[in-house]
């Protein structure tokens, strides 16, 4: 008894947590001097609403899940060279963590340890070899043209076409470190400055923003609104269509941006007529924040899906399906004469007529006959 009163106060209390809107993150560090290394990450995340929770990656208490219920929505890994998780997590729950909705951002170096491989497996990510970095020979600090950049902490969904690989036996700054993220002061009253606008933030801070608000769901994500469908002409759905229709389709996309959700621009989103197999793909047309189309039904009868699933590269997956039924025509539905038919309509009058002038001429021959 007093186990389930617990379970259900502890229910109640991730309930509670996750009506309040700030999306509980854990923090899993490498050791504690992270924290203020990377402070000015931490601070935009924060600054941002988000609830932090600092742990070592090797903390015996840590956990993703109690009483079957996620205890965050958000998970960053800046531990790369962890040989084992503390706690109950593992590469199985922190798979299980994304495939139940929630997001991860995890940094690697050229010292990854095992598990950050796995997970990287997982999600369909290859890390090469151990003393491995990326590095760019076309951007890079113009000052020091004996040092190519060489980011230890690389990120998984950042493909750069012009970066190669090579071998370093130094230890590599992280990409989200502070000293990275703000240019020093330009004059020596501004250095005496305490002031944060005597600093100016480098690309490095504006790209792990904009990734880190991606990553976490801020930017870059579509959601279905309302859904409609029914024969041209009309204006509900029938309870079944009939084959060859003439319908009309149309979905209303979103996305979110700075927090709002507002009508999606897209020329290249499809809806598929399909049973089993599609019978039918065709663009979508926009108006406004509705995407529409008109087509015929196919003349084959049977339980149809109307189904948009479209991605697209920075966005989230975006998945629509609305069951339908096809019937074949009444026997009220279907042409009274059919005009390849004409032919055997013409034998077969024709045949009518024949046999009508046939029998005047034979009753004619007959009556003439007998007043003979």
């Amino acid at each position: 008894m007093a186990a389930a009163a617990l379970r259900l106060w502890w229910l109640l209390a991730v309930a509670a947590a996750a009506a309040e809107g700030a999306p509980r993150t854990l923090v899993l560090l490498e050791n504690g001097n992270l924290r203020d290394t990377h402070s000015l990450f931490f601070r935009s995340l924060a600054d941002r609403g988000f609830d932090l929770t600092f742990r070592t990656a090797d903390d015996a208490g840590l956990s993703l899940i109690k009483y079957g219920e996620f205890l965050y929505d958000n998970l960053i890994i800046f531990s790369p060279s962890i040989e084992d998780f503390g706690g109950n997590i593992n590469v199985e729950t922190i798979t299980a963590f994304i495939d139940g909705g929630g997001s991860v951002l995890v940094a690697a170096s050229s010292d990854i340890g095992d598990p950050l491989r796995e997970l990287g497996s997982e999600c369909g990510i290859e890390f090469d070899e151990e003393r491995t970095a990326v590095i760019d020979h076309h951007n890079y600090d113009i000052s020091d043209p004996g040092q190519v950049n060489g980011f230890a902490y690389t990120f998984w969904v950042l493909l750069v076409r012009t970066c190669v690989k090579r071998f370093r036996d130094e230890s590599f700054f992280p990409f989200f470190l502070h000293l990275f993220f703000a240019l020093p002061p330009s004059s020596q009253e501004s250095r005496k400055s305490c002031c944060s606008t005597a600093f100016s933030y480098t690309g490095n801070y504006e790209l792990a923003v904009a990734l880190s608000r991606w990553v976490f769901k801020e930017e870059g994500v579509l959601r279905v609104g309302a859904v409609s469908h029914h024969r041209v002409g009309e204006l509900a759905p029938p309870n079944a269509y009939t084959v060859t229709d003439l319908v009309e389709y149309s979905i209303v996309i979103e996305k979110l941006s700075d927090g709002r959700w507002v009508p999606f621009d897209g020329d290249d989103i499809q809806l598929e007529f399909v049973r089993i197999d599609p019978f039918v793909r065709t663009f979508l047309q926009r108006n406004g924040g509705k995407y529409s189309v008109r087509f015929k039904l196919p003349d084959v009868y049977g339980v149809f899906q109307f189904k948009v699933d479209y991605n697209r590269l920075g966005y989230t997956h975006l998945y629509s399906s609305t069951q339908v039924s096809v019937r074949p025509l009444q026997h009220t539905q279907y042409e009274r004469f059919i005009p390849s038919a004409y032919p055997y309509y013409a034998g077969a009058f024709s045949m009518m007529v024949g046999l009508f002038m046939f029998s005047i001429v034979f009753l004619h021959m007959k009556e003439k006959e007998k007043s003979d």
